[in-house]
């Protein structure tokens, strides 16, 4: 049988990754599990030594890194859009800045615990999600995401985590980040057709989850369940300054929508357009890779998960 196939990320968690990957590489051996590891060197290396582990058929293809790594990573599994079939599990390893995707499934963060999961934790099926939009120099790009994907703000916060400083903890990292964010930002005209009902508004950001956490561990979807063949959507709207203070706790906490905001609204669809006159900024598992109009699609049973039992 072929070595469980390790793509590290040295650079994430600021360079973490990389000081720590011997004392990581001992705990993976520890548990008997037989690795691999292959180290990225820039973007997109992930998704190309998936996808050569998926086609050598390989069992087990793990993540190493954050939100990124993990989103690039599983980009591998698929081809034009769509999963590529086989066999071939997806494991975590979070060794990030984020650190989102983890928290939906309980993987946890602690290296020996993570590997146990790889090792002989249980296997869940999980949805992903397709998105179309224009990348920054103006044109047609798709990309996969497993988390959360958003249009707005987001966009802007990852650009601030992504080009800044990573020395401090990430939830600390995103929350500063969202903050000097807020004090800046301008609502934004936006166009918006979930499945197929059009929807025109000023706000804030449209939030395409296919997963619960954001931002640092923020609950954004707290009834996201990434197995139901729906992404789960937030629209947020023309919020002003003090809500926008008073709503990150409730976010965090996952209690936002239990109060019926009207600029609040949630949706579930397998289908969102968001479009505009102004730039707006993407999310994309915790990148910033250009703006809309975009186009997000659900891809159901998409991936066979580790998680714990």
């Amino acid at each position: 049988m072929k070595p469980v196939l390790v793509v590290v990320n040295p650079a994430s968690g600021g360079g973490r990754t990389a000081k720590r990957w011997p004392e990581v590489a001992s705990v993976l051996a520890g548990t008997g599990l037989d690795c691999q590891a292959v180290f990225t060197a820039g973007p997109g290396d992930a998704t190309r030594i998936a996808r050569q582990g998926v086609r050598e058929g390989r069992a087990l293809i793990v993540a190493a890194g954050g939100d990124g790594t993990i989103s690039e990573t599983a980009a591998g599994f698929f081809a034009d859009g769509k999963p590529v079939p086989c066999e071939t599990r997806f494991g975590v390893l979070p060794t990030g800045t984020g650190g989102d995707f983890r928290r939906t499934f309980n993987i946890p963060i602690d290296p020996r615990s993570a590997a146990l999961v790889l090792a002989g934790g249980g296997r869940r099926r999980i949805d992903a999600g397709l998105v179309r939009y224009v990348d920054r120099d103006g044109r047609p790009e798709q990309r996969i995401f497993v988390n959360i994907a958003d249009a707005g703000i987001g966009g802007e916060v990852v650009h601030r985590v992504n080009t800044g400083p990573k020395s401090l903890p990430g939830p600390v990292t995103f929350y500063l980040a969202s903050v000097r964010t807020l004090l800046s930002w301008k609502n934004r005209p936006l166009a918006v057709t979930i499945d197929g009902l059009r929807r025109e508004l000023v706000a804030q950001q449209v939030v395409v989850a296919n997963c619960q956490y954001f931002g640092g561990g923020m609950r954004m979807a707290p009834t996201a369940l990434p197995d139901d063949g729906l992404l789960d959507v937030i629209v947020v709207g023309d919020l002003n300054p003090v809500e926008n203070a008073r709503g990150l706790r409730r976010i965090r906490k996952g209690t936002h929508l239990e109060e019926r905001n009207p600029k609040v609204k949630a949706y579930r669809a397998k289908r969102v357009e968001v479009e505009s006159e102004f730039p707006v900024p993407l999310d994309v598992d915790g990148e910033d890779p250009g703006t809309v109009p975009a186009i997000f699609e659900v891809i159901p049973q998409a991936l066979t998960l580790m998680v714990p039992m």
